[in-house]
C-alpha cells in the first residue's frame, strides 16, 4: 500500500507514444516519459546493439532506459557512478554521450566483461590477437575432427580430464569441448596478448554455449544433459554439445564486429572499473548515480557465470552478494537487503554535491525502497512505473519495475 507521500511523487505517463531515448533533453517533462516499450518499439537488435551483446547477462536493463535519464539529468564532462555495474550498460551509454563514468562490482567476471566492453582498442591489433589465438587453437585441437563423429566416438576425445582438477568442468563439458576451451584458456595466459579481457569474454561466451545442456535452457540449466533429447527450440531430437570450437570461431567474429561498431561512436569520456564492494570502497567525486541494484532473492550473480569462474580461476566473492537468490526473500532476507543497499547509497552520496541525482531502477514488490531512501538520506523527487514486456535472456514474462529519482539534499 502506497503512503500519501509516495502517491505524491508517483508520475504517470500522459503520452501514449513510446519515448525515443535520442530525443530526450533536460527540458523533457517526466510526464512525457512513456518507457513501456514493446518488442515492436525496441527490437532485440536495437536493445543489444554493438558491445551490449558481448556476452549474455541475466537481469540487465536496456541501454535505451539508461540513455533517457543520462540525457535528462547529466551533461557532457560530468561523472556518473554505477555501484552495481553488472554488465556495464550504464558505462557504455555514458561514454556514448561523452559523460565520464565509474563502475564497481563484487563480481570479478562482471569487471572483466565491463573492461572488455569499454576498452579503447587498437582495432587492427585486436583483430590480429583474436584471430591468432583462434588459429593456434585450430592447430592444436582440430586434427581429424572433420572425419569423425564426436557423438558416436566420444571416448576417442577423452583429452581433457587430466587438464583440470575442476569437477564442475568435468561434468558440464564433453571431453572435446573441454579440451578446446582449456587450450584457449592456456593460450590467453601463455601468450603476450594485450587484450586478454576481450579473449576471456570470447572464451566465457563460448563455454556458456558449449555446456552439456539442452539448447532451450542455456539460462537456467539444472543438471548436465548427457543423452539425446527432444528439443523444444528446434522441434526435433538433438544431441548435447560435444565441441566448443564452433562457438569460439563464431563469437570471435561477432566480438570483433561489435567492438568495431562501438569504436565508431565511442567518445574520449573516461571509464573507470573497479572490483570491490561498494559498501566499503572509497568513492571519488561524482555528479550522480544511475544503477539497477540486484533484486532481492532473484539471481545468484556469481553462479550464473560459474563456467567462467571455473575456467578462468576468478575470485569468487559470492558470499558478499547483496540479495542473492540463495538467501530467498523471507523477512530476514529483506531486512538484510534493505540494510546492505542503503549502506551502498549512503557511502556513494558522501562523494556527491548537494542536488546530485540518483536514478535507481528496481523491482520493488516488497516496497523496500522508500525505507532505503530514508536510510540513505536522500529525497524522493519522483517515481515512475515501467511495464517491462521483455528483458534480456530467455525469460519472456512481463512484470513492472520502479524508477526512483532521488536527490541529495
Amino acid at each position: 500500500m502506497l503512503t500519501n507521500e509516495e502517491k505524491r511523487v508517483l508520475i504517470y505517463a500522459d503520452s501514449e507514444k513510446p519515448t525515443k531515448s535520442s530525443e530526450v533533453t533536460p527540458e523533457t517533462p517526466l510526464e512525457r516519459f512513456n518507457l513501456n516499450w514493446t518488442e515492436r518499439d525496441l527490437p532485440e537488435k536495437i536493445r543489444t546493439k554493438h558491445v551490449h551483446r558481448l556476452h549474455p547477462y541475466l537481469g540487465k536493463y536496456i541501454p535505451q532506459l539508461v540513455e533517457v535519464f543520462l540525457r535528462k539529468y547529466f551533461k557532457t564532462g560530468q561523472t556518473i557512478l554505477d555501484p552495481f555495474v553488472g554488465s556495464g550498460t550504464s558505462l557504455v551509454q555514458a561514454n556514448e554521450l561523452g559523460i565520464n563514468s565509474m563502475g564497481f562490482d563484487i563480481s570479478q567476471f562482471n569487471i572483466t566483461l565491463c573492461r572488455a566492453k569499454t576498452m579503447k582498442y587498437d582495432l587492427k591489433k585486436a583483430r590480429k590477437e583474436v584471430m591468432d589465438i583462434l588459429e593456434k587453437v585450430t592447430t592444436i585441437t582440430q586434427k581429424e575432427i572433420q572425419q569423425l563423429s564426436l557423438w558416436e566416438n566420444p571416448s576417442v576425445y577423452d583429452l581433457s580430464l587430466s587438464q583440470t582438477d575442476s569437477e564442475y568442468l568435468k561434468i558440464w563439458f564433453a571431453p572435446q569441448a573441454l579440451h578446446e576451451l582449456i587450450t584457449y584458456k592456456n593460450l590467453i595466459f601463455a601468450e603476450n596478448y594485450e587484450y586478454k579481457n576481450l579473449l576471456k569474454v570470447i572464451l566465457s561466451r563460448s563455454a556458456r554455449s558449449a555446456r552439456l545442456t539442452t539448447h532451450f535452457d542455456l539460462d537456467f540449466p539444472k543438471k548436465p544433459q548427457t543423452e539425446p533429447y527432444w528439443c523444444y527450440k528446434h522441434s526435433r531430437q538433438c544431441y548435447p554439445t560435444q565441441e566448443a570450437f564452433k562457438f569460439l570461431k563464431r563469437y570471435s567474429l561477432d566480438t570483433l564486429k561489435r567492438i568495431e561498431e562501438f569504436a565508431q561512436i565511442r567518445t574520449d569520456a573516461t571509464v573507470k572499473v573497479e572490483h570491490g564492494d561498494s559498501r566499503e570502497l572509497k568513492i571519488p567525486k561524482i555528479d550522480g548515480i544511475i544503477t539497477s541494484p540486484p533484486y532481492v532473492g532473484l539471481i545468484d550473480y556469481h553462479n550464473q557465470h560459474a563456467y567462467a569462474y571455473h575456467l578462468l580461476g576468478l575470485d569468487d566473492r559470492s558470499e558478499h552478494e547483496i540479495g542473492p537468490a540463495s538467501n530467498g526473500s523471507s523477512q530476514k532476507a529483506q531486512q538484510k537487503y534493505l540494510d546492505d543497499i542503503s549502506a551502498v547509497f549512503r557511502s556513494c552520496t558522501q562523494s556527491m554535491s548537494p542536488g546530485g541525482r540518483l536514478i535507481v531502477v528496481a523491482g520493488d514488490r516488497s516496497n523496500l525502497y522508500p525505507k532505503i531512501a530514508e536510510l540513505a538520506g536522500v529525497e524522493t523527487e519522483a517515481v515512475l512505473q515501467r511495464h517491462v514486456n521483455r528483458r534480456t535472456g530467455r525469460r519472456s514474462s512481463e512484470f513492472f519495475e520502479s524508477i526512483f529519482i532521488w536527490r541529495k539534499p
